[in-house]
């Protein structure tokens, strides 16, 4: 087995919608990055990469270059994933935590989490994420910026 963490912070900024897990929630402002600036994702995604050996995403998605410009992150996660399969290893569980303080998560969190595992392709059991505010601390909890921290376990590929 193998254990990967992964961490983002992306700058809030106006023209949403915010793109959290790969779900769209409308009527917020959005994240300022080269891609679609899903936090959630991203996070997952180096903890992906970081699991299995394999650096970080900006190591393989760099904002330097113009294919990822405004690019899904979804195919982030997915690559990351293609590449620890073809090492022999498949997900066998994520926890992930969001930390915003403006929107509150709690309502779209189980629609989060499906189009997570979905994406992952696990079941959602495998696939857990929460939510918490910055209590009006530090840029999260000013409302500047959302972020998001993630684990992942690897296991050996049956």
């Amino acid at each position: 087995m193998r254990v990967g963490i992964g961490e983002d912070l992306h700058r809030v900024a106006e023209g949403g919608p915010l793109m959290l897990g790969g779900v769209a929630i409308e009527g917020t402002v959005g994240l300022a990055g080269h891609s679609d600036a899903d936090v959630l994702l991203h996070a997952i995604t180096d903890a992906v990469l970081g699991a299995a050996g394999k650096g970080d995403l900006g190591a393989h998605f760099p904002s330097s270059d113009d294919r990822w410009a405004g690019a899904d992150s979804s195919l982030f996660l997915t690559e990351a994933l293609r590449m620890a399969r073809e090492d022999g290893w498949v997900l066998a569980n994520l926890d992930a935590t969001v930390r915003a303080e403006r929107p509150r998560l709690a309502g779209h969190l189980a629609a989060i989490r499906e189009s997570v595992a979905r994406i992952a392709g696990v079941d959602a059991s495998r696939a857990n994420v929460k939510a918490k505010s910055g209590e009006g601390l530090d840029a999260v909890g000013r409302g500047e910026a959302i972020g998001a921290t993630a684990v992942v376990l690897l296991e050996a590929a049956p």
